[in-house]
């Protein structure tokens, strides 16, 4: 049966099995969706070896920059973003591999899709900068979108500085300029006044907790985006949502990525 799966660990609970398993029941398409839970990303060739009915897989969490070194082919637009989150799986005769011989595997990232889909109806013409918190794979599609397709201006918040970085507030490195929490201040965030968490913080079981910003200087300007969808209002959201905030979770984007995912594989 033809296959299509998801990389990553822990998975727990998949959206994207859920999703496709109903996709494929719905539209009478026969094939199936399985979670491949890897401790190690120097187990993702023995995923494409054995399982020669595999068509194509989604990348999550931590392994959406570490696959990269595995592809044949890389997108010109994920390459920009620097993570894949789709892997396309195409058996070609005589094709030079990396992984197997015969198959050619190519990545794509449709995170940047679903998220500037989903976020695009909410933004005011006041919302010029925006602040991402994290720096993992998911955070470069979030930079890229923000600013390559929406215009914005970008920071990023780390638990950490730069490495060699001096202790200042809105350090850059390379075109990034990054802030620790401790650097949020009141003033940075009326100047960021969209804010989209990348992290996990928030995620089941772990929902009393949320970023530690200074919630109580926002107000109806803000925006706060959760990439988390479990719970459906994460503390984060609540949070800000208390200060006459907007506030969106990370299911739709969710969506229209995993439909994204299906067009990358099947073109």
């Amino acid at each position: 049966m033809t296959t299509y799966g998801l990389i990553g660990y822990p998975l727990g609970h998949s959206f994207s099995r859920k999703f496709f398993t109903e996709k494929f029941a719905t539209e009478g398409i026969d094939a199936q969706y399985l979670n491949f839970e890897i401790p190690s990303i120097e187990e993702f060739p023995n995923i494409i070896k054995n399982s020669p009915e595999l068509r194509g897989l989604n990348v999550t969490i931590p392994y959406k920059q570490q696959v990269m070194h595995y592809l044949d082919d890389i997108s010109e637009e994920a390459t920009a973003i620097g993570a894949v989150n789709v892997v396309k799986v195409e058996h070609l005769d005589g094709f030079e591999e990396k992984v197997m011989k015969g198959v050619k595997l190519t990545g794509y990232n449709s995170d940047v899709i679903g998220f500037v889909e989903s976020i695009k109806p909410l933004l005011k013409p006041h919302h010029k900068k925006a602040l991402i918190l994290g720096t993992g794979g998911a955070s470069k599609a979030i930079r890229y979108g923000l600013e390559k397709k929406l215009g914005m201006e970008t920071a990023f918040v780390s638990r950490r500085k730069p490495d060699g970085s001096p202790h200042k507030g809105g350090d850059v490195q390379g075109t990034e300029r990054v802030f620790t929490y401790e650097e949020v201040t009141d003033e940075v965030l009326r100047e960021y006044e969209v804010i989209v968490n990348c992290s996990p913080v928030g995620m089941y079981p772990h929902v009393d907790e949320c970023p530690a910003l200074p919630y109580e200087v926002m107000n109806e300007n803000n925006l706060l985006y959760d990439l988390v969808y479990n719970p459906l209002e994460t503390l984060f959201m609540k949070k800000g949502a208390s200060q006459g905030a907007t506030v969106k979770n990370g299911l739709e984007m969710l969506h229209l990525q995993a439909i994204a995912s299906w067009d990358f594989w099947k073109k």
